[in-house]
């Protein structure tokens, strides 16, 4: 269709027109007529002349953290016989990485290719569509452009912001006294367990010749290792707690949790993640990253149902890590009641709002509130960190002085 340029013409050539019929002059007339029908033409010479182009995305990461800068490339391949006109490709961006990126590809001869690219820096978590690429292809005058949509949108998954916190003041322990007394089977280790039969790949030195003897099947010696030390972390993402998606609470306990998250598996954890609207589920650190990154505020008012949940698929003195807003009374009590079937316990308090920005009777509610919280849960066994919304978990986590004073120290195969 014409472009900007292109209806200008036509409009200038209508003039010329009107302009000839006043005038009864026959060459301004022809001018004016050539002039009018140029913009058509050039839209008859773009879409007759569309060359056969290939075009693809190369994004540097596809899972990077906020701040990261991410690298775009477009390759063009033309595949017609002939050079390739200008090309302007546009690849649309959501409004929070600004404006569409726009770049432009002129003359690429056949069977050659050109690339260009572009980087962004995404600021907060979720996921960021690249895309759709759009390629206009214009005449030589740029009266017209035709518009092809050449790419499908790709999806870069922003994580949350996660703190460096050091291990060894993580005030938790797993199954049992010491190290974790539980056990998990693995295929090779030092101390017989059981048998199972053959699988091809296996190792044939340990094979259990008594065992082919007796059932005349090839039966395999299934050793045992150490298990990871259990945990379980909890993120209260109800509106009522740390308010909706995106406000500094919010997001402050979803950086919070994805902290914890990362510094328990990297300190031997086997982690299992809950949320208001998740049920528990084992998670690696990438899974973790990966669902804190779409995590969103629910409306559900209560939390006993989701803390029975976790509290049913845990195994007996797990650790547990929580990280919420200061709980009234009434959920400290519900908190307490299931706490009792976990080990080690760790609540991460955020303030939903600044108290010195709200009205002081509130604030004053608000800070009674998470003195009780505190004070609840100490006597019941927990560690509680209280966090304002614009405060890094790190710098609470190193002044925070366990009154135990335990050390994990970190595990070396996870």
């Amino acid at each position: 269709m014409p472009t900007r340029r292109g209806w200008a013409a036509f409009a200038a050539g209508f003039f010329l027109w009107i302009a000839a019929r006043f005038l009864g002059s026959p060459d301004l007339h022809m001018v004016a007529v050539g002039v009018i029908a140029t913009p058509f033409l050039g839209t008859l010479f773009v879409q007759w002349n569309r060359v056969r182009l290939d075009l693809h995305r190369q994004i540097s990461s596809i899972r990077v953290f906020p701040g990261t800068r991410v690298v775009v490339t477009l390759k063009v391949t033309n595949r017609g016989a002939a050079t390739a006109p200008f090309l302007l490709m546009e690849d649309a961006l959501p409004t929070t990485l600004g404006k569409p990126a726009r770049l432009v590809v002129t003359g690429v001869p056949s069977r050659n290719e050109q690339s260009v690219s572009y980087s962004v820096v995404p600021r907060h978590r979720g996921r960021v569509k690249i895309g759709p690429l759009s390629v206009f292809i214009t005449d030589p005058f740029g009266l017209a452009r035709v518009r092809l949509q050449a790419a499908p949108h790709k999806e870069v998954v922003v994580y949350p912001e996660v703190e460096d916190i050091e291990p060894w003041r993580l005030g938790m322990q797993g199954a049992g006294s010491g190290d974790s007394r539980v056990r998990q089977l693995w295929r090779s280790a030092a101390e017989f367990y059981t048998m199972r039969e053959y699988v091809t790949g296996d190792d044939l030195r340990r094979i259990h010749w008594p065992s082919v003897a007796k059932t005349g099947q090839l039966m395999i010696r299934q050793d045992e290792s150490t298990r990871r030390s259990l945990s379980a972390l909890f993120f209260d993402n109800r509106n009522s707690s740390l308010g909706a998606s995106g406000s500094p609470a919010f997001e402050r306990g979803v950086s919070a949790a994805a902290t914890m998250g990362r510094l328990l598996v990297r300190a031997g954890y086997a982690v299992r993640f809950a949320s208001i609207d998740t049920p528990p589920t084992v998670a690696t650190e990438t899974g973790l990253l990966e669902i804190l990154s779409d995590a969103g505020s629910v409306r559900i008012r209560t939390i006993r149902e989701a803390l029975g949940r976790l509290r049913e698929s845990a195994q007996p003195e797990s650790s547990l890590v929580l990280v919420s807003s200061p709980l009234p009374a009434a959920e400290i009590g519900v908190l307490s009641q299931i706490g009792t079937g976990f080990g080690r316990k760790l609540a991460v308090f955020i303030y939903p709002v600044n108290p010195s920005t709200i009205p002081p009777a509130a604030a004053a509610e608000l800070e009674g509130r998470a003195r009780h919280a505190r004070s609840s849960l100490a006597r019941g066994g927990w560690d509680v960190i209280l966090l304002q919304s614009d405060e890094r978990l790190a710098d609470a986590w190193h002044v925070t002085a366990s009154p135990r004073g335990l050390r994990v120290p970190v595990s070396s195969s996870s």
